[in-house]
């Protein structure tokens, strides 16, 4: 089972947002998908409680109680695990990095959270994880400007920038309000593709991060 853990001491991050739609994504691709909210405001839950379907499951706990609820997913064989995390909260952080195989760091691309990440960034270095990755996310349709200048600035904490960026498409919102995923609300549309390829680095992040890495160096030479 492979344990994703996606954490930001900022808020506005869009880490729920990312739990269900890689979950989601995950589902659609035959892998059946785990979510863990360690958020006291329980926002995937709350999404969970308006879907028809009981996949993907979500598990509500505590920091303390991590382990026993990645033990119960392992139990049911899931293949996917994602650990949703709450904003300002230290504990649930630390814990959930330590008990990832990947770390995914989401950022938008303002001052404010560039300058805000150094936090997350302690607490992913104090769980001593060998995998994690900036995501920026939320980036206006056909800006790249912004995105790139965040990718540099993210540059100096040593840990990789994924190349892929998440675009803010009104479709996630209302897949959201409707209970679904992305990948079941518009499963053709340009945030559907976003979030499968990301479901693909995250999975699969040693070989495509070598893989990118190979290429900047190429094209840097």
């Amino acid at each position: 089972m492979k344990t994703i853990a996606i954490i930001s001491q900022k808020g506005g991050a869009g880490k729920t947002t990312l739990a269900i739609n890689l979950a989601g994504a995950a589902e659609a691709d035959g892998l059946s998908a785990v979510i863990i909210d360690l958020d006291p405001q329980a926002s995937a839950k709350i999404w969970h409680k308006l879907r028809n379907k009981e996949s993907p499951i979500v598990i509500c706990t505590v920091p303390k109680l991590l382990s026993e609820a990645i033990a119960t997913a392992r139990q049911h064989e899931a293949g996917l695990c994602i650990i949703d995390t709450a904003p300002h909260s230290e504990t649930a952080a630390l814990e959930a990095a330590k008990a990832a195989d990947l770390v995914l760091i989401p950022c938008r691309t303002s001052m404010i959270d560039l300058q805000a990440v150094s936090t997350t960034v302690d607490i992913v270095n104090l769980a001593g994880r060998p995998h994690a990755m900036f995501l920026i996310n939320c980036v206006r349709p056909g800006d790249r400007t912004l995105p790139d200048e965040a990718a540099a600035a993210l540059q100096r904490h040593k840990i990789p920038v994924c190349p892929l960026r998440l675009t803010l498409r009104s479709d996630c919102v209302h897949a959201l309000s409707a209970g679904q995923s992305i990948t079941e609300f518009a499963p053709d549309g340009a945030a559907a593709q976003e979030i499968r390829e990301l479901l693909k680095m995250s999975i699969h992040q040693d070989e495509k991060m070598n893989s990118h890495q190979v290429e900047r160096e190429k094209a840097t030479a």
